[in-house]
Parts: C-alpha cells; structure tokens; sequence
C-alpha cells in the first residue's frame, strides 16, 4: 500500500520535488484516469515521484454537512485506485476550517511551493482552491510561471458526448444502473465495509447474509443487486440486498449479502462488495413464505446473469 499522509506538514522529503495530481478524485472515474496518466507522464520525464493530494473530509462534506452520504470511495479505496493508477503517495490533506480559510495565494506559496516543492501540477480545468474558491487554473499556471513550476490542465474527458463526473456517476447508482456505472467508472463500484453482527434473520431461513457496514458510502437505489465480495483474496458471486426491510418494519438502512456456495464466518471481517447488476426493486412482502420465495427467485436471477455470457 502506498504511504498515506493526512497534513502537507508531514509530507516527508523523500515525496516532495515531485509531480503532484490535485483533485478530489472520488470514484477515480475516466475523467480522473486521463489526469493521472498524463501526471505519471509528467513523474517519468523527470524522473520524480508521483504524489496525490486529495481531500479528506470530502470539502462537500465540510461546507455542507447535512448533504447525506455522498461518496463513490471512502479514503481506501481511493487510496487503492490512485495507486493501481500509479500514484506513489498520498496527500489526503485535513479538511477542516484552518485549511478551508487558507488562501489561494498561501495554498501555492506555503503548501505547493515551500511544503511540497512541486516541478510539476497537474489539475483538472473546473479546479479550485483556497477561501471562498478564489483560485482558479488560470491563476494557477500564473503562479506556477512565477514561481518555477509547470501546471498542466486537463481538458475535460468525454463519452458520446457528455463529461465523465462523478455527478454522473452517482446519477446512475441512484437510479439503480450499476452496469453503466461500471462504464463511466472503469470499474466495478464497490461498497467496502466492516461485516457487522446484524439480526441474523437470514439464517432462519436459510439464506444466511454479511451485513455490511455503509458508512458514508452513497445509497444507491434501494433493492436486490448480483454482486461479487472479495473474501480472503478470492472473488465470489452472490446477490445482496440494499434497503430497509419493509417486511419487517424495518427503518435502518441495511446491506446484506448472501454469498452463494460459502459457508465461513465472515463477522468483523471488512468486505469489498462490487455491484454487478439491479435484479429488483424493494419490496414488501405479505409474510414469510413469499418473502423466502422471492429470495431464491433473487438468487436463481444472479446465478443466471453470472452464468451468461
């Protein structure tokens, strides 16, 4: 795993000098993609280390906290995918007030300049940075003429016409679309979680489940998904549902995933669960039996997309 730093005060001196990718990076869709290759570029040319710096809290999170969960990648999954994309560090700056007061000219001065003694940025064209979004790229190539480091801007990413984002992104995962996430990500999109000690209805009847921990993970469309959990460094497939359980009352949020042909103790452990297809929508049920009906209906739906081809 790639070293993780949460304060450009503790970025060490053998990670500055170097090439730094800047963005919020959630999802670590195409978009972001295209911006570390041409980073990693930049890195290899000079013959210097590749540094991510990112933000943690999301700044959406700080300025609104009462947005509900958002993020496409909590901090190690996207500190997994900035580094199976090259990254060989990781600034996930503090957000908090102090930062979030800091100003545009400081943010180069003190943090690019003086902390991480960046010969090379590379951004997005709609970053922004400091207080109250006062700088922009064109500053920034600005101050980086002035102050002796080259800035690259990307020009926006396109499929068919329209932008990759992560607005877009989680647009689909709301409406359930797991299938053209996948596509605007480059990746499967994963909810990765602590395995929690839930109800443990499910082995009452037969289908016993994982029930994941969400935490600030976005909730998708509620209902069942095939999906496929990374377990002792072995995928397996299984189907999962995502939502309240309106069969038993239920009013917390819940995803339980039954892993098909498995039988071993999962509790405590932590789950990567990547969504694969929406099989349903949310249900409720009439009573038990049709309930149990259903699940092996559910089931017998994802073994069947697994098997396609």
């Amino acid at each position: 795993m790639v070293p993780v730093f949460d304060d450009w005060h503790s970025v060490p001196p053998e990670w500055t000098g170097g090439v730094v990718a800047l963005g919020n990076f959630d999802g670590v869709h195409h978009g972001h993609q295209a911006l570390l290759a041409h980073a990693r570029e930049k890195a290899s040319e000079l013959g210097a280390p590749l540094l991510a710096f990112t933000f943690e809290p999301h700044p959406r999170g700080f300025f609104v906290p009462d947005t509900g969960p958002f993020r496409l990648t909590l901090a190690p999954a996207k500190t997994r995918l900035l580094a199976e994309h090259g990254v060989k560090a990781v600034l996930a700056q503090h957000f908090d007030a102090a930062f979030a007061a800091l100003a545009a000219a400081s943010f180069v001065e003190d943090v690019l300049v003086k902390g991480l003694g960046a010969r090379h940025v590379v951004c997005g064209y709609d970053f922004t940075f400091g207080a109250r979004r006062s700088g922009n790229v064109e500053m920034l190539r600005a101050e980086g003429k002035a102050r002796g480091f080259d800035v690259s801007v990307l020009d926006p990413v396109t499929h068919e016409g329209e932008i990759y984002s992560s607005t877009r992104i989680r647009e689909a995962l709301r409406h359930g679309w797991a299938r053209e996430a996948a596509g605007l990500l480059g990746h499967q999109w994963e909810i990765e979680g602590q395995v929690e000690l839930g109800d443990q209805r499910g082995r009452t009847i037969g289908f016993p489940t994982a029930n994941v921990a969400l935490g600030e993970h976005l909730r998708p469309r509620f209902g069942v998904y095939a999906v496929r959990a990374l377990v002792d460094g072995v995928w397996r497939n299984g189907v999962a549902n995502l939502g309240k359980r309106p069969t038993f009352g239920k009013l917390q949020e819940n995803f339980e995933v039954h892993l098909f042909d498995f039988a071993g103790d999962l509790y405590g452990k932590v789950l990567r669960v990547a969504l694969v297809d929406f099989i349903r929508a949310e249900m409720k049920f009439p009573g038990l039996d049709a309930l149990k009906a259903q699940i092996a209906a559910d089931g017998q739906a994802a073994r069947d997309l697994f098997a396609s081809p």
